[in-house]
């Protein structure tokens, strides 16, 4: 049973070629930049699953480590997985959306059968890259199709560019249960991208006191403006001895690395001295792919029992899915993401939009929303 078109009214029209649906996409070339193109709209290949047309997709740090690198295997494949749409077909066992719903699309998605997804633990499924490229990271498309556990209703006061960020708040809000940040945390974050600014918000919310590092002084600025007890630009002043008079010589409690890749061999031993005794780090953003070798001072980690945290996506708290939790955030006004977005572009722009997002230390660029 197919319901495919009862909202059709909202929809560019669909061409069709020998009986396929063909639809816009943007696809990777082997110069690591984009091509708009024509490609068949995805189907439903079960009856628990949903198609829905994108509307706003967003460009993540992990997109930007890809951004004008010569990677040929990625030649020809949609990106993405930020991003937010309307309901246009379900299979018939779908029960919790219906077309012209407006949804956010959890791109976090395993294989459903390893031992890591049966206890809800699927950002650690060893398939989890191929499966969620094949169906919902895919969101540089005018269409996506997912299992129906994938999608969430907006209410109607979200809008598809705030709920292209619950993807951002979800990895934050991973990183935070995983944590055990509570009440009163003195909190440092290295790295003020989408990442980094959604971790301070989150911690905040907690009831944390959170210092924050950076090189651009637009994205301070706004961490300042969003909540920061104190902003330190790590280009010109010594974070270190920043954090440590912030924290009255002791270290922060919690120290979360979101800066992440070519930056990781200065910010994770930075992050290291920043906390104190018996606190925790966390590895937010992480490492390119490949081998990194990172000299670290174990011996004093070993003896001050620093815990070394690794955070991969998100999934489940207990019952709770995490990205359900920062839609209810957002939907009751415990967060608010709209300062975070910064630029806009058309999908027919994503190179443009791609530079702005880059050259963040001229543009200001913090969350850029694509309209699809």
């Amino acid at each position: 049973m197919r319901h495919g078109w009862s909202v059709g009214t909202h929809f560019t029209p669909i061409r069709f070629n020998d009986g396929k649906a063909i639809v816009k996409a943007a696809l990777k070339t082997e110069d690591g930049t984009f091509e708009i193109a024509e490609v068949e709209r995805p189907i439903l290949p079960d009856s628990n699953f949903v198609l829905a047309r994108v509307r706003v997709a967003g460009i993540c740090g992990t997109d930007l480590r890809h951004w004008k690198k010569h990677e040929p295997e990625l030649a020809c494949h949609i990106m993405g997985h930020e991003l937010a749409g309307e309901v246009v077909e379900v299979g018939e066992a779908v029960e919790n959306v219906k077309p012209g719903d407006r949804v956010v699309i959890e791109t976090v998605m395993g294989d459903g059968v390893c031992d890591y997804c049966r206890i809800q633990r699927y950002n650690i499924c060893e398939h989890l890259y191929d499966v969620r490229t094949k169906y919902v990271s895919r969101a540089y498309g005018e269409y996506v199709a997912g299992p129906a556990s994938k999608f969430y209703k907006l209410p109607d006061h979200v809008s598809f560019e705030e709920a292209s960020l619950i993807d951002t708040f979800s990895v934050s809000l991973h990183a935070q249960h995983l944590s055990g940040l509570t009440i009163n945390d003195k909190v440092a974050v290295i790295g003020a991208g989408p990442i980094g600014l959604a971790q301070l918000m989150l911690a905040k919310t907690s009831g944390a006191d959170v210092i924050i590092v950076d090189m651009v002084d637009s994205a301070l600025d706004l961490a300042r403006g969003i909540g920061a007890d104190a902003v330190v630009n790590g280009d010109s002043e010594d974070a270190v001895a920043r954090v440590m008079e912030f924290t009255n010589g002791r270290g922060a409690d919690i120290v979360f690395e979101c800066a992440g890749g070519d930056s990781m061999p200065q910010t994770l031993p930075q992050a290291t001295k920043m906390v104190r005794r018996g606190g925790k780090v966390v590895i937010v953003c992480g490492f390119d792919d490949g081998e990194t070798s990172i000299p670290l001072e174990w011996q004093r980690i070993q003896m001050s029992e620093i815990q070394l945290i690794p955070s991969a996506s998100f999934a489940f708290r207990e019952i709770y899915p995490e990205q359900g939790e920062v839609l209810e955030l957002i939907s009751r006004g415990k967060l608010d993401v709209k300062p975070m977005i910064t630029h806009h572009f058309q999908l027919d722009e994503i190179n443009e939009a791609f530079d702005v997002a880059q050259d963040k230390q001229r543009t200001g660029a913090v969350f850029v929303a694509i309209s699809i």
